[in-house]
């Protein structure tokens, strides 16, 4: 019998999405599986992504369930489609699958939105800005797992290189200016490649600072990636214990809000990044 292939994030939100377009027009799962002529076993495996399942096979549920929304189908047959080996396959022995997942994520994002309330984003820090964020984890890394961590968030920012890298927006709180991981040498030269690295095309930084006041969600960190299709984007935040992926239609809506509320508060792009070099004169 062949290795089955590690359930990823991207995996099981196929399977989740399966099974919210048969919920959808209240389907039981029996009723579904005598439809698509297979077993409730089958059906049930493939929608908590413990089997696999072919593009051609999720354009047959969708029809059966009478799915209209044809983009929506053709990305969900397009997550069916089995590749790779992709670059973070390397690490799925050494590094959480979390972690993996997330640079699985922001591959097939069609646009990244990052709100940062503490860190400069992991796309656009140094290696050296890395060990001082990583050098505070509890409980702490060994030398090797560290260097592990900074060589694999070096190579996530690698997506900016891409032909088609998707357009990404920084939203970074003054806070994020102020802190100095790694000490103050480190934080200059953090901000100087911040300025550098923000003046790609495909990249935006908008500064929110102190003066601004409050805003939602101020206490954490978020990730917002773009599907395909709007209901196939998912918002990824940092927890103590690992890191979380949400996607339901309320989160989705929700998070979209924090962010746009907090883009709000932001200072334009051009006046951001005068903002971090007046910041970086004053370390």
């Amino acid at each position: 019998m062949p290795v089955r292939k590690p359930s990823t994030e991207r995996r099981r939100r196929l399977g989740v999405e399966l099974r919210r377009m048969r919920e959808h027009i209240g389907m039981p799962i029996n009723e579904a599986a005598t439809l698509h002529r297979t077993d409730r076993t089958t059906v049930s495996n493939t929608e908590s992504a413990r089997s696999g399942v072919s593009g051609d096979r999720v354009r047959v549920w969708a029809a059966n369930y009478r799915c209209p929304e044809t983009g929506y189908v053709d990305a969900l047959a397009d997550m069916a489609k089995e590749r790779g080996p992709y670059w973070w396959d390397e690490y799925r022995d050494s590094l959480p699958a979390g972690l993996l997942d997330i640079a699985e994520m922001e591959h097939h994002a069609t646009a990244l939105r990052s709100a940062q309330i503490m860190h400069v984003p992991g796309m656009l820090q140094t290696p050296d800005y890395m060990r001082g964020v990583f050098a505070e984890a509890v409980p702490a890394m060994d030398p090797a797992d560290l260097e592990r961590h900074v060589e694999f968030r070096g190579r996530r920012a690698a997506l900016l290189d891409r032909s088609e890298s998707p357009p990404c927006e920084f939203l970074i709180h003054e806070g994020v200016l102020r802190m100095r991981f790694g000490g103050r040498k480190v934080l200059r030269k953090q901000l100087d490649y911040l300025l550098e690295q923000s003046g790609r095309p495909n990249v935006t930084t908008r500064v929110v600072p102190f003066e601004a006041g409050g805003f939602a969600n101020a206490g954490s960190s978020t990730l917002y990636a773009c599907g395909p299709v709007p209901q196939l984007d998912t918002v990824q935040i940092d927890v103590p214990t690992g890191v979380t992926f949400l996607h339901a239609e309320t989160y989705l809506v929700n998070y979209r809000a924090v962010i746009d509320r907090m883009r709000g508060r932001a200072l334009e792009p051009k006046a951001s990044l005068d903002f971090i070099r007046q910041a970086a004169k004053e370390i």
